[in-house]
């Protein structure tokens, strides 16, 4: 299941407050320095990070003017409903260095996320009341997702996982299933490099050929498809995969789309298929991507309970026993984080087709013009009986990583380069011992957060 823009540090960053507040045990984890012990396991207590915010002497109409001596410090978000802040390609490389965005000095400085989100508040329409970019600073804790919290702390998480390319969401989620966008780093129909269905395999068609049960569920609420029954065609617009194989599912293989009925159904009739995802609920506003409409907050309380339910009912079914669901995000959203992007493989030598004029590396090129870097960290939780108690990953992989546990488990080739380069996830499981076989009971995701868009926090 890949739900919808958020930052690791914005989700999970103060996971060690939470151990030292729950009984935990502390062990190393990367997440937001402010909540690091002052001794040990590394990496040790540091200040709140903070970003140049815009220079208060220009406010709108004037663009957000990079400010370095008006600092914006990491800070706790009171309201669970924020406005958007923007992933996209220009966007994620003024976050990785604001005076070297194609990548020529490294490492990055990781200073321009408020200055984007200030610039992007300032030119979008209807207008943002965070003209600042503060949000792009903010965080939650182990009050506000009290459930994901928990999670990562009885099952596994990772401080070294990362989304595929520094980008908005199409092209991660292309990576998803395909371990590629095939160049592009918008979505399908930004302009005429962009337009045709894409023709990579994807995880789904592998699977097929293999015989290996596969479905993709969705959530039909508020989509527009009145049903049941439902249109199959219908469905598949809110699920993403804009290749050809994907496009044929309603006709060629209508047994394999789903809504979240049927998954239900199909964990209690013992009928789950060996492979599945999970789409987000985006037009249910469940999908926990930030409002781009201040009249109708997205409450990313809402969806994480909605998460909940979904992977509860697993826990509680006969398909607990031999299942993993990982859960993880396609991108970050625009948010905070201190570590940077990571070099990677390019999957398949295809550099970015579809840039703008004037976009980053449209007139000049640099390390991160291509698809050899990450994008940045996202969250991950690792739910199985098999999986490892109070577990935290350090090996660097991003979400293609998913492909290539699904590769080794049922021993498929890769589909690119890059899920051929990522780790297997395996060290994530124990299998000889499996130490969740009777799962834990989590706690009722709190869903009484103030939810408001006028002011910060």
């Amino acid at each position: 299941m890949v739900q919808e823009h958020s930052s690791f540090d914005n989700h999970l960053g103060a996971l060690r407050e939470y151990w030292a507040n729950n009984g935990y045990p502390d062990q190393s984890f990367d997440g937001l320095p402010q909540f690091n012990p002052t001794s040990g396991a590394p990496p040790l207590y540091a200040p709140p990070p903070t970003n140049p915010g815009c220079n208060p002497a220009f406010p709108p109409p004037n663009d957000c003017i990079y400010d370095a001596s008006n600092p914006v410090t990491s800070f706790h978000l009171k309201t669970v409903c924020t406005e958007n802040a923007s992933p996209s390609w220009n966007e994620s490389h003024v976050d990785w260095n604001f005076h070297d965005q194609l990548g020529l000095d490294p490492p990055a400085a990781l200073d321009g996320f408020v200055f984007s989100a200030g610039h992007d508040a300032r030119n979008y329409s209807p207008s943002f009341n965070d003209v600042n970019g503060v949000r792009a600073m903010g965080y939650f804790d182990g009050n506000d997702l009290n459930y994901y919290y928990f999670m990562a702390s009885n099952f596994a998480t990772s401080d070294r996982w990362f989304h595929p390319l520094m980008s908005r969401t199409g092209a991660n989620r292309e990576f998803v299933i395909a371990a590629t966008s095939q160049g592009r780093v918008y979505p399908n129909g930004t302009d005429a490099n962009d337009s045709s269905v894409l023709t990579a395999p994807i995880i789904f068609e592998e699977l097929q050929n293999a015989g290996i049960t596969w479905k993709i569920y969705v959530n039909p609420t508020d989509s527009g498809c009145s049903g049941p029954p439902y249109d199959l065609t219908c469905l598949l617009t809110q699920a993403y995969v804009p290749f050809v194989f994907g496009q044929s599912i309603p006709t060629k293989y209508p047994q394999n789309l789903g809504t979240m009925s049927d998954y239900f159904e199909d964990l209690q009739n013992g009928t789950l298929p060996q492979v599945a995802i999970i789409e987000p609920a985006t037009p249910a506003g469940l999908d926990e991507h930030a409002s781009s409409i201040d009249s109708s907050p997205t409450n990313v309380q809402l969806g994480a309970n909605y998460a909940a339910s979904i992977i509860n009912a697993l826990m509680q079914s006969p398909a607990w026993k031999d299942s993993v669901f990982i859960f993880t995000y396609d991108e970050f959203g625009g948010l905070y984080d201190h570590v940077a992007p990571q070099p990677t493989v390019s999957p398949d030598g295809i550099k970015p087709l579809d840039l703008l004029p004037g976009d980053v590396c449209s007139n000049a090129t640099g390390p991160t013009c291509d698809f050899t870097y990450t994008g940045y960290r996202v969250p991950l939780l690792v739910i199985s009986p098999f999986t490892k108690k109070n577990y935290v990953s350090h090996t660097i992989a991003d979400t293609t990583a998913i492909l290539k546990l699904i590769e080794t488990r049922f021993n498929l080739p890769a589909l690119t380069q890059r899920d051929a380069a990522q780790p297997d996830m395996t060290e994530f499981f124990d299998f000889k011992n499996p130490p969740w076989l009777t799962p834990p009971t989590p706690p009722t995701q709190n869903i009484n957060g103030a939810c408001y868009m006028d002011h910060l926090p």
